[in-house]
């Protein structure tokens, strides 16, 4: 969630555009207007997108969360979703499925992703914002043959709860408002998410930093601390701290598929830039792993950053 970077030409489908929903889950349209509600973390609003006629944008207080596409789940409009969904894709053979949680739901993009992409993937959403989840359900339903099972709860009370070596595929897209709480990007965090994790799965992550990276550098140490495979997506201007942004982290304890994931996002239209290995490392610059008790949010982003 809190994505930055968005624009028409640079989302990505998997789909021709013949995806047809059911008839009782053809959900909201763009005739009906743009729908503002008050939900449990704020101020809601599902704004149409002006370039896909079955498209919608779920702000929260005003800061851009998720894009869903009701005519193909596969489009990911933001640049974090186009990167967690190159993860998704290498995670396993085209089409086999997986058992994923999700850490933070919002609009339940990424869900959608995995279940149209993935028949019979088996999903566990996280999202403590109860009546964000029922404001989606409602205007932007899910289709009835998707195994996704949203639960009402803290994201890290759900890890905690998780089964050991029960899952291919955790994803962290946890934010209160614009910014990733300090619980849930931890070194302890981060060690119930590899428990989680089936031989073979990942760990993948959705933060936001800028200027200087000081978090994102810390979440690097941190998950160091504890997968011994790393890699870092992001736009080279937020590498280079010119701007706030979205950074993906993906941990694993097998070696991840860093030259096909370089060559997909060098293939994305929006700039992206793989990191790993020693380049990581130096990233790093003298950052220490965050734990449960020196742990802080991510920061606030800048003024205008949405606009």
């Amino acid at each position: 969630m809190a994505g930055m970077g968005r624009s028409s030409r640079a989302g990505r489908s998997r789909t021709t555009g013949d995806f047809e929903p059911s008839a009782d889950t053809a959900g909201r349209t763009h005739a009906q207007g743009p729908l503002s509600r008050p939900v449990d973390s704020g101020l809601a609003e599902l704004v149409p997108d002006r370039d896909r006629a079955r498209a919608w944008s779920l702000l929260i207080d005003g800061a851009p969360q998720s894009m869903v596409d009701l005519s193909d789940p596969t489009y990911l409009g933001f640049e974090y979703q186009r990167r967690l969904g190159h993860l998704i894709d290498l995670a396993a053979p085209p089409g086999r499925p997986l058992t994923v949680l999700h850490l933070g739901g919002g609009a339940l993009t990424l869900a959608r992703y995995v279940a149209a992409t993935r028949p019979r993937s088996r999903q566990q959403v996280a999202e403590i914002d109860t009546a964000l989840t029922e404001l989606v359900r409602a205007e932007l339903p899910l289709e009835r043959g998707w195994q996704v099972k949203v639960r009402g709860a803290d994201a890290r009370a759900v890890l905690e709860r998780a089964p050991e070596g029960a899952v291919d595929l955790v994803i962290a897209d946890v934010f209160s408002g614009a910014r990733v709480p300090g619980h849930c990007a931890t070194v302890e965090f981060a060690t119930l998410a590899a428990r989680a994790l089936a031989p073979g799965g990942w760990y993948a992550a959705n933060i936001a930093d800028g200027a200087a990276l000081p978090f994102a550098r810390a979440q690097v140490a941190t998950l160091a601390a504890v997968f011994p495979e790393l890699c870092l997506v992001a736009d080279p201007a937020v590498l280079r701290g010119k701007r706030f942004g979205n950074l993906i982290l993906a941990g694993a304890h097998t070696p991840l598929p860093i030259a096909e994931l370089t060559r997909r996002v060098a293939g994305d239209a929006a700039l992206g830039r793989v990191e790993h290995g020693r380049p990581l490392a130096d990233f790093t610059a003298g950052a220490a792993p965050a734990t449960d008790e020196t742990a802080a949010p991510s920061p606030a982003p800048p003024p205008g950053v949405f606009r």
